[in-house]
């Protein structure tokens, strides 16, 4: 392990390992140390959907801006390793059965396509001009998203209820293999001369307000003036050995994973997404039992929209990622996390819903796998990108549930900040010290929170 280095970076999930290629691998900076207690991509980076999306709506285009940038370079990063990762372009598609549903998706894609998604194309009376996505491959697809009408939109998408009214499909978006891009972005930036040390950061040498070195678990020092926070759930424990408080929190994410074995959803699907709240499908013996049962009552509620699946290729082929963020209480981080006991029926019989051959898997979710991991996010859910208050500490944080995809931007964006390069124009607002502008804390108090999370 070097005693010496230009930047130390704190963490080797997706975001530690995109900064680490960054540095190294596209600016040239030699002396570049990764730090993390496990393997890298280990925490949370491999646990989530893995999915990207240029669908951001929101205030202002600010966070479509710095995503489409990270779509940019993703798309390079997948040229250059003949797409070693599978980054696909099969898109998110919201579908809803209301008609007012119908108006807020219109409304909501007017809004994210003037921020720059691009066209939304209404197949109102033109269904011919809508272009299904390939099931493999990126290049040469149509931007911007395509909003399809009952009968248009279940042709488009088979196995779709009977009574859904419309279906957006948003094109720029998709799905990768994030621990095949981890993989290749950190054989790349170890091929440019960084190290990799599995070690645990224990603390900063901290002299004259700027930082001096590194200490580890194991009792060894790393000499260094910058250090670069990229720890995931666990930044605000690493910021505190700085003595700094960061504005973020957790929430607890969980997710299903499930095998078809019948094969009652298409594997050709893209990124479905059931708009709409739900009322879960119960039989009447479930009911009664949980009327009677005060922690299970709660399972007799409407609950919110947002289940979503895609498939993904498992050791058997068939399997599918189920997902619904119906909990977003804030939660200390604790490892390993403990996910709700119904969670896997409750995700099966909520997609049931939008896609009512789901029903087949009732009772049976118990045989699939739940696991997750923990958003570390701000109030208005955008990232932390650049230097702390202590002079030679920089943060990449609070990438909340868009690490995969949004990493790459922040990495590009830090190793700007950190090789004294020229800034987008954006990048203040991604600025830690953004929250001593007295105007922008009283614009997020009007935002509201969660903006962007689906």
């Amino acid at each position: 392990m070097p005693d010496v280095a230009d930047v130390v970076i704190c963490g080797a999930g997706i975001a530690g390992t995109a900064l680490a290629y960054h540095l190294a691998s596209r600016r040239a900076v030699r002396r570049v140390v990764l730090v993390d207690e496990r393997e890298p991509l280990t925490l949370t980076s491999d646990k989530g959907t893995q999915a990207y999306r240029n669908w951001w709506p929101g205030p202002d285009a600010t966070m479509l801006r710095y995503m489409t940038r990270s779509i940019d370079l993703l798309e390079e990063m997948a040229e250059e390793s003949g797409n070693v990762f599978r980054l696909n372009r099969r898109g998110y598609v919201f579908v809803t059965a209301d008609e007012e549903g119908v108006e807020r998706l219109r409304a909501t894609a007017r809004d994210v396509s003037a921020f720059g998604m691009g066209e939304l194309r209404d197949h109102a009376s033109a269904v011919s001009t809508y272009v299904p996505a390939p099931l493999e491959g990126y290049a040469g697809q149509p931007n911007g998203a395509d909003l399809l009408r009952g009968a248009a939109a279940r042709r488009a998408f088979p196995g779709l209820a009977g009574d859904v009214r419309a279906a957006l499909h948003v094109r720029r978006a998709g799905w990768l293999n994030a621990v095949a891009l981890g993989a290749w972005m950190l054989k790349r930036a170890l091929g440019a001369g960084a190290t990799f040390a599995r070690d645990r950061v224990a603390g900063f040498q901290v002299d004259g307000g700027r930082v001096r070195g590194v200490r580890l678990a194991s009792g060894a020092t790393i000499a260094t003036a910058r250090v670069a926070i990229a720890a995931g759930p666990g930044l605000p424990d690493v910021a505190r050995m700085l003595d700094l408080e960061l504005p973020v929190f957790h929430e607890l994410h969980a997710k299903l994973t499930i095998r078809d074995r019948v094969g009652v959803v298409s594997r050709a699907i893209p990124f479905l997404i059931w708009n709409d709240p739900v009322d879960l499908p119960w039989s009447d013996a479930e009911r009664e039992r949980f009327l009677h049962n005060e922690d299970d009552r709660r399972l007799l509620a409407t609950f919110p929209g947002g289940v979503h699946v895609r498939p993904v290729d498992g050791p058997y082929g068939d399997e599918l990622y189920v997902i619904w963020t119906y909990d977003v209480a804030e939660r200390p981080f604790v490892w390993p996390p403990r996910f709700d006991p119904h969670y896997g029926e409750i995700a099966v019989r909520g997609l049931a819903r939008m896609l009512p051959a789901m029903s087949a898997y009732a009772g049976t979710a118990h045989e699939g796998v739940v696991d997750g991991g923990y958003y570390c996010k701000t109030r208005e859910n955008r990232p932390l990108v650049g230097p702390l208050a202590v002079e030679g500490a920089y943060v990449l944080g609070a990438l909340s549930g868009f690490g995969v995809m949004g990493s790459h931007a922040g990495a590009d964006l830090l190793a700007t900040h950190l090789t004294g390069g020229q800034l987008p124009d954006y990048a203040r607002w991604f600025l830690p010290s953004r929250y001593e502008d007295e105007g922008y804390r009283a614009e997020i108090q009007r935002w509201g929170s969660n903006l962007g999370q689906l």
